[in-house]
């Protein structure tokens, strides 16, 4: 495992870095963000994409499945939450009750590195126009599955957190390498049964009746940045223009999208 999984504080910590460099300018290239707008984050971990929003003025609502996360995001906090700036949600997406958990519409929904973990991800996108205001919009940021990583493989302990693209051998023998290995074979599985594609993606958004109405691929992730001291690359227009190729050689993807009605 990168140590960076283990310390919490420094992941909350390039979180904030990342969003406010990367994240918050390729919105604001097509929606200004002012004081006031509401700001929804589902699974938001620690909190620290949801700091740089607050930073910015907005009022932030985080949902997160996970409470140790929460318990350390409420640690992090204080004095956002304590302020009425900033509140968190612990409860799985799928039961939240939109009237009392949320209390109010949202101009902005984040899901960063979070798509690829859910189930039935066409349900949850159909359903978010349900939290948008008039003119709301949902950010994505994933790794698309076929990417070197993009089975989370750097989450494990063994050196198959640095083998690229073993998350693509069969299942069966996938499954038997983490068994062997010790590593949390169901966890790694699962992620496996939720990675999405950029195609498979776009189609969702088409499907559920949504524009897209900015992207942008990357060759190098943003937050490799911080990981690794990479400089954010984008893709070229070449691999960029490719179907499927492109999910191979491209470790993350940004995209803005919008219900048609608005």
């Amino acid at each position: 495992m990168f140590e960076f999984h283990a310390d919490r504080k420094r992941y909350f910590d390039i979180q904030v870095l990342n969003a406010e460099k990367y994240v918050i300018p390729f919105i604001e290239e097509s929606l200004p963000i002012n004081s006031g707008m509401r700001v929804l984050e589902i699974g938001c971990g620690e909190g620290g994409v949801l700091k740089a929003f607050v930073n910015k003025g907005c009022f932030g609502v985080g949902v997160e499945l996970d409470e140790p996360r929460v318990i350390d995001a409420n640690n992090f906090l204080v004095e956002d939450i304590s302020s009425g700036k900033l509140r968190f949600v612990v409860k799985d997406i799928y039961k939240v009750n939109v009237e009392v958990d949320f209390k109010g519409l949202f101009d902005i929904i984040i899901l960063k590195d979070v798509i690829e973990h859910i189930h039935d991800q066409a349900k949850l996108i159909g359903w978010m126009k349900k939290f948008l205001k008039p003119g709301g919009i949902v950010f994505f940021g994933f790794p698309p599955w076929y990417m070197p990583f993009g089975g989370h493989q750097q989450m494990c302990k063994s050196k198959i957190s640095k083998l690229p693209y073993i998350h693509l051998l069969p299942r069966g023998i996938y499954k038997w390498i983490l068994k062997k290995k010790k590593e949390p074979v169901e966890a790694m599985m699962e992620i496996r049964d939720t990675g999405i594609s950029i195609e498979r993606f776009e189609k969702i958004c088409k499907k559920e009746d949504y524009k897209i109405i900015h992207y942008r691929h990357y060759l190098l992730n943003p937050i490799y940045e911080w990981k690794f001291g990479w400089k954010a690359r984008k893709q070229g227009l070449l691999i960029k223009a490719i179907p499927f190729v492109r999910n191979f050689f491209t470790t993350c993807v940004y995209y803005i999208i919008q219900p048609n009605n608005n």
